[in-house]
């Protein structure tokens, strides 16, 4: 008989199904926890990434530029306002180059309490494209830019365009990140393994609920897009009763701070606050904490 053939593996989680692992709850008995991440971010003018709408425009893509930099003169201001009006927290997942840019947006969020996530320096670039050197750095300058700023080093992190090498996991617990949300692999956190018998806890962050695969690329509208966050929650409540899930919610305040989806956003949040006594609305960072806290084995 021939040998099986062995796929090359990552070597950083072993596989388990969601039916066969230890039960336990989120603070107060909640089965379901529900985190909102609002990404903000910058990019260098005429060069770099960017997620245009349609065919790739040459530099100077103002275009481009612009409709992004909607979301930090106008659209994080109003998805603020929404967070005040529903008593939502945000996961503000932050690209540090917005220290220098408009500080006092990030102050904003920062001053209600919302947790300040890492989220590279600038969306202009990606760290599968540094060396090992370069993403060093990266990592580490996000990271003591937010502690000059906040007072404190982030817990977690979330990769410019979720692009990460081979060392990425390594780098980022050596730097003191404890979590992660680059890989969306379950609907409960999981434990991966770096380098140094250390260890790194994957979040989940939803690439299905997340405005910009949703509405960039798959052409959804603001009515869709709220529909989905809507039968999510509905279907994700039912499914908690038998274990304990995490939904998470990426947005962008380029894409859902435009008044013609804001106005369907709202209507989803309204949906989610009405059952806010059944779940525990809360942030990545919080979520992190109390798996760190379970007893060791607990969590995959």
């Amino acid at each position: 008989m021939p040998a099986t053939m062995k796929l090359k593996t990552h070597d950083r989680y072993d596989y388990s199904a969601i039916t066969e692992r230890k039960d336990y709850s989120w603070p107060g008995g909640k089965r379901l926890a529900v985190h909102f991440c609002l990404n903000v971010e910058h990019f260098s003018f005429g060069e770099g990434l960017g997620n245009d709408y349609a065919a790739p425009h040459p530099q100077p893509n103002t275009r481009s530029f612009a409709w992004r930099d909607y979301g930090n003169r106008v659209g994080a201001w109003r998805l603020l306002e929404l967070a005040e009006a529903y008593d939502l927290p945000y996961g503000l997942l932050v690209n540090t180059a917005l220290y220098d840019y408009c500080p006092q947006m990030v102050a904003a969020f920062s001053k209600r309490g919302d947790e300040i996530v890492g989220h590279g320096r600038t969306n202009a670039e990606r760290q599968a494209d540094m060396s090992l050197e370069e993403e060093r750095s990266c990592i580490g300058e996000t990271a003591a830019a937010i502690e000059q700023h906040e007072g404190k080093r982030p817990l977690g992190w979330l990769a410019p365009y979720i692009s990460q090498t081979h060392a990425s996991l390594d780098l980022l617990r050596e730097a003191g990140f404890r979590y992660m949300m680059d890989w969306p692999l379950d609907d409960q956190p999981v434990w991966f393994r770096c380098r140094g018998d250390r260890r790194i806890l994957a979040v989940p962050y939803p690439q299905e609920l997340n405005d910009i695969p949703a509405i960039v690329a798959r052409k959804e509208n603001g009515a869709d897009f709220a529909d989905m966050i809507v039968d999510q929650f509905d279907e994700m409540l039912e499914l908690s009763q038998a274990r304990p899930l995490v939904m998470g919610v990426a947005l962008h305040p380029y894409i859902v701070g435009q008044p013609h989806r804001l106005r369907h956003l709202k209507r989803a949040l309204k949906h989610i606050a009405a059952g806010r006594d059944g779940i525990w609305l809360t942030t990545p960072g919080a979520i992190a904490r109390h798996c760190m806290g379970l007893p060791e084995g607990t969590v995959s």
